[in-house]
Protein backbone atom coordinates (compact mmCIF):
# COMPACT_ATOMS: atom_id res chain seq x y z
CA UNK A 1 0.00 0.00 0.00
CA UNK A 2 1.49 3.49 -0.94
CA UNK A 3 2.15 5.84 2.35
CA UNK A 4 -0.31 8.36 2.73
CA UNK A 5 1.68 12.03 1.21
CA UNK A 6 3.69 14.12 4.83
CA UNK A 7 3.04 18.08 4.41
CA UNK A 8 5.84 20.01 5.12
CA UNK A 9 9.28 21.21 4.48
CA UNK A 10 10.94 18.79 6.48
CA UNK A 11 9.19 16.05 5.50
CA UNK A 12 9.41 16.85 2.01
CA UNK A 13 13.06 17.82 1.89
CA UNK A 14 14.67 16.00 -0.58
CA UNK A 15 11.77 16.77 -3.40
CA UNK A 16 11.39 19.90 -2.22
CA UNK A 17 15.30 20.84 -2.70
CA UNK A 18 15.21 19.03 -6.34
CA UNK A 19 12.67 21.69 -7.05
CA UNK A 20 14.63 24.64 -5.94
CA UNK A 21 17.71 22.78 -8.18
CA UNK A 22 15.26 22.74 -11.26
CA UNK A 23 13.78 26.43 -10.59
CA UNK A 24 17.21 27.50 -10.73
CA UNK A 25 17.57 26.43 -14.07
CA UNK A 26 14.36 27.79 -14.94
CA UNK A 27 15.30 31.06 -14.17
CA UNK A 28 18.65 31.09 -15.72
CA UNK A 29 16.51 30.66 -19.00
CA UNK A 30 14.62 33.82 -17.85
CA UNK A 31 18.28 35.89 -17.44
CA UNK A 32 19.91 34.64 -20.63
CA UNK A 33 18.27 37.67 -22.33
CA UNK A 34 18.38 40.77 -19.70
CA UNK A 35 21.62 42.29 -19.80
CA UNK A 36 22.38 42.16 -23.76
CA UNK A 37 18.99 41.95 -25.97
CA UNK A 38 18.28 45.62 -25.77
CA UNK A 39 22.10 45.94 -27.50
CA UNK A 40 21.42 43.55 -29.60
CA UNK A 41 18.08 44.72 -31.20
CA UNK A 42 19.86 48.43 -31.76
CA UNK A 43 23.40 47.05 -33.32
CA UNK A 44 22.42 43.92 -35.10
CA UNK A 45 18.46 44.91 -35.92
CA UNK A 46 19.21 48.59 -36.20
CA UNK A 47 16.26 48.82 -33.81
CA UNK A 48 15.34 52.85 -33.14
CA UNK A 49 12.17 53.07 -31.57
CA UNK A 50 11.95 51.90 -27.81
CA UNK A 51 8.49 50.74 -28.58
CA UNK A 52 9.93 47.93 -31.12
CA UNK A 53 13.06 46.76 -29.06
CA UNK A 54 10.78 46.51 -26.15
CA UNK A 55 8.43 44.44 -28.51
CA UNK A 56 10.21 41.06 -26.91
CA UNK A 57 9.35 41.87 -23.23
CA UNK A 58 5.56 42.04 -24.63
CA UNK A 59 5.47 38.30 -26.53
CA UNK A 60 7.45 37.21 -24.00
CA UNK A 61 5.01 38.19 -21.44
CA UNK A 62 1.73 37.85 -22.95
CA UNK A 63 2.50 34.05 -24.01
CA UNK A 64 3.76 33.64 -20.18
CA UNK A 65 0.55 34.99 -19.10
CA UNK A 66 -1.55 33.24 -20.90
CA UNK A 67 0.19 29.78 -20.51
CA UNK A 68 0.47 30.46 -16.57
CA UNK A 69 -3.26 30.19 -16.36
CA UNK A 70 -3.23 27.11 -18.40
CA UNK A 71 -0.95 25.61 -16.26
CA UNK A 72 -2.95 25.17 -13.17
CA UNK A 73 -5.71 23.21 -15.25
CA UNK A 74 -3.09 21.32 -16.77
CA UNK A 75 -1.25 20.71 -13.52
CA UNK A 76 -4.85 19.52 -12.20
CA UNK A 77 -5.38 17.42 -15.53
CA UNK A 78 -2.38 15.89 -16.68
CA UNK A 79 -0.48 16.06 -12.67
CA UNK A 80 2.49 18.39 -12.28
CA UNK A 81 4.90 16.46 -13.27
CA UNK A 82 3.93 16.17 -16.69
CA UNK A 83 3.20 19.48 -17.77
CA UNK A 84 6.74 20.41 -16.28
CA UNK A 85 8.46 18.21 -18.45
CA UNK A 86 6.37 19.24 -21.19
CA UNK A 87 7.54 23.25 -20.41
CA UNK A 88 11.40 22.27 -20.88
CA UNK A 89 10.88 20.63 -24.28
CA UNK A 90 8.57 23.26 -24.93
CA UNK A 91 11.98 25.58 -23.82
CA UNK A 92 14.61 23.32 -26.39
CA UNK A 93 14.68 25.49 -29.22
CA UNK A 94 14.78 28.97 -27.63
CA UNK A 95 18.41 29.31 -27.59
CA UNK A 96 19.18 27.90 -30.69
CA UNK A 97 16.84 30.75 -31.97
CA UNK A 98 18.60 33.17 -30.22
CA UNK A 99 21.71 32.52 -31.53
CA UNK A 100 20.79 32.29 -35.09
CA UNK A 101 17.63 34.18 -35.63
CA UNK A 102 18.34 36.32 -39.19
CA UNK A 103 15.74 38.65 -38.41
CA UNK A 104 13.43 40.67 -35.43
CA UNK A 105 10.91 38.74 -35.99
CA UNK A 106 12.52 35.16 -35.18
CA UNK A 107 13.66 36.86 -31.60
CA UNK A 108 10.16 37.31 -31.23
CA UNK A 109 9.18 33.70 -32.21
CA UNK A 110 12.02 32.38 -29.46
CA UNK A 111 10.44 34.68 -26.67
CA UNK A 112 7.19 33.19 -27.44
CA UNK A 113 8.45 29.70 -27.18
CA UNK A 114 10.37 31.04 -23.74
CA UNK A 115 7.31 32.62 -22.47
CA UNK A 116 5.07 29.33 -22.89
CA UNK A 117 7.87 26.90 -21.31
CA UNK A 118 8.35 29.65 -18.42
CA UNK A 119 4.79 29.81 -17.84
CA UNK A 120 4.17 25.91 -17.67
CA UNK A 121 7.67 25.30 -15.96
CA UNK A 122 7.67 28.10 -13.35
CA UNK A 123 3.75 28.17 -12.70
CA UNK A 124 4.32 24.43 -11.78
CA UNK A 125 7.33 24.68 -9.79
CA UNK A 126 5.34 26.98 -7.58
CA UNK A 127 2.72 24.82 -7.62
CA UNK A 128 4.35 21.40 -6.41
CA UNK A 129 6.17 23.19 -3.85
CA UNK A 130 2.61 24.91 -2.04
CA UNK A 131 1.86 21.32 -2.50
CA UNK A 132 4.79 19.86 -0.54
CA UNK A 133 5.08 22.91 2.21
CA UNK A 134 1.48 22.74 3.47
CA UNK A 135 0.10 25.88 4.96
CA UNK A 136 2.25 26.44 7.83
CA UNK A 137 5.42 27.23 6.17
CA UNK A 138 4.08 28.50 2.45
CA UNK A 139 5.97 31.89 2.51
CA UNK A 140 9.34 30.39 3.31
CA UNK A 141 8.81 27.68 0.87
CA UNK A 142 7.67 30.28 -1.79
CA UNK A 143 11.04 32.33 -0.65
CA UNK A 144 13.25 29.56 -1.29
CA UNK A 145 11.71 29.20 -4.63
CA UNK A 146 11.48 32.73 -5.87
CA UNK A 147 14.81 33.25 -4.85
CA UNK A 148 16.24 30.13 -6.30
CA UNK A 149 14.94 31.28 -10.04
CA UNK A 150 16.18 35.00 -9.51
CA UNK A 151 19.12 34.52 -8.28
CA UNK A 152 19.59 32.68 -11.29
CA UNK A 153 18.05 35.38 -13.53
CA UNK A 154 20.71 37.67 -11.61
CA UNK A 155 23.75 35.21 -12.60
CA UNK A 156 22.89 34.29 -16.18
CA UNK A 157 22.57 38.06 -17.09
CA UNK A 158 25.83 39.02 -15.39
CA UNK A 159 27.25 35.77 -17.04
CA UNK A 160 25.78 36.49 -20.48
CA UNK A 161 27.12 40.12 -20.17
CA UNK A 162 30.55 39.06 -19.40
CA UNK A 163 30.51 36.46 -22.35
CA UNK A 164 29.15 39.08 -24.60
CA UNK A 165 31.78 41.82 -23.50
CA UNK A 166 34.42 39.31 -24.92
CA UNK A 167 33.18 37.33 -27.54
CA UNK A 168 30.43 39.44 -28.81
CA UNK A 169 26.83 39.69 -28.57
CA UNK A 170 25.95 36.03 -30.58
CA UNK A 171 26.05 33.09 -30.60
CA UNK A 172 28.37 32.61 -27.06
CA UNK A 173 26.37 33.90 -24.88
CA UNK A 174 23.34 32.01 -25.78
CA UNK A 175 25.55 28.29 -25.07
CA UNK A 176 24.60 29.04 -21.29
CA UNK A 177 21.00 28.01 -22.27
CA UNK A 178 21.71 24.97 -24.18
CA UNK A 179 22.99 23.95 -20.83
CA UNK A 180 19.95 25.12 -18.60
CA UNK A 181 17.52 23.35 -20.98
CA UNK A 182 19.52 19.87 -20.91
CA UNK A 183 20.08 20.12 -16.80
CA UNK A 184 16.58 21.11 -15.99
CA UNK A 185 14.88 18.44 -18.76
CA UNK A 186 16.99 15.57 -17.31
CA UNK A 187 16.06 16.40 -13.43
CA UNK A 188 12.41 17.05 -14.46
CA UNK A 189 12.08 13.52 -16.66
CA UNK A 190 14.33 11.17 -14.18
CA UNK A 191 14.04 12.46 -10.65
CA UNK A 192 11.03 15.37 -10.32
CA UNK A 193 8.06 12.88 -8.27
CA UNK A 194 4.43 13.89 -8.54
CA UNK A 195 2.64 15.97 -6.09
CA UNK A 196 -0.36 16.14 -6.61
CA UNK A 197 -1.42 13.64 -3.88
CA UNK A 198 -0.18 16.31 -1.27
CA UNK A 199 -2.83 18.61 -2.13
CA UNK A 200 -5.13 16.15 -2.12
CA UNK A 201 -4.29 14.97 1.60
CA UNK A 202 -4.31 18.85 2.17
CA UNK A 203 -7.58 19.48 1.17
CA UNK A 204 -8.71 16.59 3.79
CA UNK A 205 -7.86 19.95 6.37
CA UNK A 206 -10.68 21.75 4.97
CA UNK A 207 -13.68 19.74 4.93
CA UNK A 208 -15.73 22.68 6.16
CA UNK A 209 -14.79 24.10 3.24
CA UNK A 210 -15.39 20.97 0.62
CA UNK A 211 -19.14 21.95 -0.55
CA UNK A 212 -17.61 25.18 -1.24
CA UNK A 213 -15.04 24.12 -3.25
CA UNK A 214 -16.17 21.47 -5.32
CA UNK A 215 -18.52 24.07 -6.62
CA UNK A 216 -15.83 26.11 -8.09
CA UNK A 217 -15.42 25.56 -11.78
CA UNK A 218 -12.86 27.93 -14.07
CA UNK A 219 -15.25 30.46 -14.38
CA UNK A 220 -15.41 31.04 -10.75
CA UNK A 221 -11.86 30.64 -9.42
CA UNK A 222 -11.41 33.27 -12.36
CA UNK A 223 -13.90 35.67 -11.54
CA UNK A 224 -13.28 35.28 -7.49
CA UNK A 225 -9.15 35.25 -7.84
CA UNK A 226 -9.41 38.41 -10.40
CA UNK A 227 -12.04 40.47 -9.09
CA UNK A 228 -14.91 39.41 -6.07
CA UNK A 229 -12.32 37.73 -3.65
CA UNK A 230 -10.79 41.16 -1.54
CA UNK A 231 -8.06 39.51 -0.94
CA UNK A 232 -6.81 36.91 -4.22
CA UNK A 233 -8.28 40.45 -6.23
CA UNK A 234 -5.98 42.72 -4.29
CA UNK A 235 -2.67 39.96 -4.94
CA UNK A 236 -3.55 39.97 -8.54
CA UNK A 237 -3.80 43.86 -9.63
CA UNK A 238 -0.31 44.03 -7.24
CA UNK A 239 1.58 41.26 -9.30
CA UNK A 240 0.45 43.37 -12.08
CA UNK A 241 1.99 46.55 -11.43
CA UNK A 242 5.05 44.21 -9.99
CA UNK A 243 5.46 42.83 -13.59
CA UNK A 244 4.58 46.23 -15.01
CA UNK A 245 7.33 48.00 -13.49
CA UNK A 246 9.64 44.61 -13.83
CA UNK A 247 9.23 44.55 -17.66
CA UNK A 248 10.24 48.52 -17.57
CA UNK A 249 13.27 47.41 -15.64
CA UNK A 250 14.54 44.74 -17.82
CA UNK A 251 13.45 47.12 -20.83
CA UNK A 252 14.22 50.20 -20.32
CA UNK A 253 16.97 50.05 -17.53
CA UNK A 254 20.11 48.59 -19.91
CA UNK A 255 19.19 51.92 -21.96
CA UNK A 256 19.11 54.36 -19.49
CA UNK A 257 22.13 52.96 -18.37
CA UNK A 258 23.46 53.48 -21.89
CA UNK A 259 22.87 56.93 -22.52
CA UNK A 260 24.24 57.26 -18.86
CA UNK A 261 27.86 56.12 -20.84
CA UNK A 262 27.90 52.94 -18.81
CA UNK A 263 30.14 49.93 -20.77
CA UNK A 264 28.40 47.01 -21.57
CA UNK A 265 29.91 45.59 -18.66
CA UNK A 266 28.79 47.73 -16.08
CA UNK A 267 25.66 47.33 -17.38
CA UNK A 268 25.64 43.75 -17.12
CA UNK A 269 26.10 44.29 -13.47
CA UNK A 270 23.77 46.63 -13.09
CA UNK A 271 21.02 44.27 -15.17
CA UNK A 272 22.24 41.91 -12.53
CA UNK A 273 21.66 43.46 -9.02
CA UNK A 274 18.09 44.01 -8.90
CA UNK A 275 17.60 40.19 -9.57
CA UNK A 276 20.45 39.18 -7.66
CA UNK A 277 19.41 41.34 -4.73
CA UNK A 278 16.08 40.62 -5.14
CA UNK A 279 16.44 36.85 -4.98
CA UNK A 280 18.78 36.70 -2.13
CA UNK A 281 16.70 38.62 0.06
CA UNK A 282 13.31 36.67 -0.84
CA UNK A 283 14.77 33.75 1.41
CA UNK A 284 14.54 36.53 4.55
CA UNK A 285 11.03 37.85 3.28
CA UNK A 286 8.96 34.98 2.48
CA UNK A 287 9.47 33.34 6.01
CA UNK A 288 9.14 36.88 7.63
CA UNK A 289 5.54 37.14 5.94
CA UNK A 290 4.88 33.61 7.72
CA UNK A 291 5.46 35.79 10.97
CA UNK A 292 4.07 39.15 10.88
CA UNK A 293 1.72 38.82 8.02
CA UNK A 294 1.22 39.53 4.18
CA UNK A 295 -0.28 42.43 3.97
CA UNK A 296 1.87 44.72 5.08
CA UNK A 297 4.88 43.50 3.43
CA UNK A 298 3.14 43.83 0.56
CA UNK A 299 2.08 47.97 0.84
CA UNK A 300 5.92 48.44 2.21
CA UNK A 301 7.12 46.56 -1.08
CA UNK A 302 5.44 48.58 -3.51
CA UNK A 303 5.67 52.01 -2.12
CA UNK A 304 9.96 51.20 -2.22
CA UNK A 305 10.05 50.07 -5.10
CA UNK A 306 7.70 52.84 -6.39
CA UNK A 307 10.74 55.44 -5.19
CA UNK A 308 13.44 53.21 -6.33
CA UNK A 309 12.03 53.81 -9.81
CA UNK A 310 12.54 57.26 -9.14
CA UNK A 311 15.79 57.13 -7.80
CA UNK A 312 16.77 55.15 -11.68
CA UNK A 313 14.98 58.46 -12.98
CA UNK A 314 17.07 60.55 -11.07
CA UNK A 315 20.92 58.96 -11.15
CA UNK A 316 23.62 59.62 -13.90
CA UNK A 317 26.33 57.53 -12.36
CA UNK A 318 27.16 53.90 -11.62
CA UNK A 319 27.00 54.17 -7.69
CA UNK A 320 23.70 56.34 -8.13
CA UNK A 321 22.18 53.44 -10.01
CA UNK A 322 23.34 50.45 -7.89
CA UNK A 323 21.53 51.78 -4.80
CA UNK A 324 18.29 52.63 -6.66
CA UNK A 325 18.54 48.60 -7.98
CA UNK A 326 19.19 47.18 -4.85
CA UNK A 327 16.40 49.14 -3.31
CA UNK A 328 14.23 47.77 -5.98
CA UNK A 329 15.25 44.53 -5.76
CA UNK A 330 14.41 44.43 -1.73
CA UNK A 331 11.54 45.76 -2.54
CA UNK A 332 10.63 43.30 -5.22
CA UNK A 333 11.50 40.72 -2.35
CA UNK A 334 9.62 41.55 -0.17
CA UNK A 335 6.20 41.39 -2.43
CA UNK A 336 6.87 38.77 -4.94
CA UNK A 337 7.34 35.72 -2.41
CA UNK A 338 4.62 37.04 0.05
CA UNK A 339 1.85 37.68 -2.96
CA UNK A 340 2.59 33.83 -4.05
CA UNK A 341 2.19 32.47 -0.70
CA UNK A 342 -0.78 34.55 -0.15
CA UNK A 343 -2.53 33.10 -2.82
CA UNK A 344 -1.78 29.80 -1.25
CA UNK A 345 -3.34 31.37 1.98
CA UNK A 346 -6.86 32.41 0.27
CA UNK A 347 -7.92 29.76 -2.39
CA UNK A 348 -9.05 26.04 -0.86
CA UNK A 349 -6.34 23.52 -1.68
CA UNK A 350 -8.93 21.69 -4.32
CA UNK A 351 -9.06 24.99 -7.04
CA UNK A 352 -5.35 26.43 -5.67
CA UNK A 353 -3.52 25.35 -9.03
CA UNK A 354 -5.92 26.92 -10.81
CA UNK A 355 -6.32 30.06 -8.65
CA UNK A 356 -2.32 30.07 -8.94
CA UNK A 357 -2.78 30.07 -12.38
CA UNK A 358 -5.36 33.15 -12.43
CA UNK A 359 -3.02 35.14 -10.41
CA UNK A 360 0.31 34.57 -12.69
CA UNK A 361 -1.86 35.25 -15.51
CA UNK A 362 -2.38 38.50 -14.19
CA UNK A 363 0.97 38.90 -12.72
CA UNK A 364 2.76 38.51 -16.45
CA UNK A 365 0.65 40.56 -18.00
CA UNK A 366 1.97 43.23 -16.12
CA UNK A 367 5.10 42.25 -18.51
CA UNK A 368 2.61 43.36 -21.79
CA UNK A 369 2.03 46.62 -20.47
CA UNK A 370 5.15 47.35 -19.36
CA UNK A 371 6.23 47.26 -22.30
CA UNK A 372 3.62 48.81 -24.44
CA UNK A 373 3.07 51.55 -21.80
CA UNK A 374 7.19 52.32 -21.01
CA UNK A 375 7.94 52.11 -25.27
CA UNK A 376 5.27 54.55 -26.40
CA UNK A 377 5.96 56.80 -23.19
CA UNK A 378 9.44 56.70 -23.77
CA UNK A 379 9.19 57.15 -27.39
CA UNK A 380 7.04 60.04 -27.06
CA UNK A 381 7.84 61.98 -23.61
CA UNK A 382 11.56 60.30 -23.31
CA UNK A 383 12.77 58.08 -20.62
CA UNK A 384 12.91 59.63 -17.41
CA UNK A 385 8.82 60.41 -18.13
CA UNK A 386 8.13 56.86 -18.77
CA UNK A 387 9.95 55.86 -15.37
CA UNK A 388 7.89 58.47 -13.12
CA UNK A 389 4.78 56.85 -14.53
CA UNK A 390 5.60 53.29 -14.02
CA UNK A 391 6.61 54.75 -10.54
CA UNK A 392 3.29 56.08 -9.69
CA UNK A 393 1.10 53.27 -11.25
CA UNK A 394 3.13 51.47 -9.18
CA UNK A 395 2.77 53.12 -5.92
CA UNK A 396 -0.86 53.35 -6.43
CA UNK A 397 -0.86 49.34 -6.52
CA UNK A 398 0.55 49.68 -2.80
CA UNK A 399 -2.39 51.62 -1.63
CA UNK A 400 -5.10 49.41 -3.17
CA UNK A 401 -3.83 46.60 -1.20
CA UNK A 402 -4.03 48.54 2.05
CA UNK A 403 -7.40 49.73 1.37
CA UNK A 404 -8.74 46.67 0.29
CA UNK A 405 -6.72 43.90 0.90
CA UNK A 406 -7.98 41.52 4.85
CA UNK A 407 -4.78 40.97 6.88
CA UNK A 408 -6.00 37.71 7.69
CA UNK A 409 -7.10 35.31 4.64
CA UNK A 410 -9.69 32.97 4.98
CA UNK A 411 -7.84 29.87 5.29
CA UNK A 412 -4.57 30.85 6.21
CA UNK A 413 -5.28 29.26 9.51
CA UNK A 414 -7.72 26.78 8.96
CA UNK A 415 -7.62 23.20 9.92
Amino acid sequence: MKPEPRLGLRENAAQFSLLILVNAFVGGMAGLERSILPALAEQEFHLVARAAILSFIGVFGLTKALTNYLAGHFADQWGRKPTLVIGWLVAAPVPFLLMWAPTWPWILAANALLGVSQGLTWSTAVIMKIDLAGRRRRGLAMGLNEGSGYMAVALAALGTGWIAARYGLRPEPFYLGVGFVVAGLALSAFLVRETAGHAARESLDHRADAPAAAQMGARQVFWSTSFADRNLSSISQAGFANNLNDGVAWGLFPLIFAAARMDLQQIAVLAALYPATWGVLQLATGALSDRVGRKWLIVLGMWLQAGAIGGVALSDGFGEFAVSAALLGLGTAMVYPTLLAAVGDAAHPAWRAGAVGVYRLWRDLGYVAGAVFAGVTADALGLPAAMWLVAAVTFGSGSIVALRMQSAPRHANSR
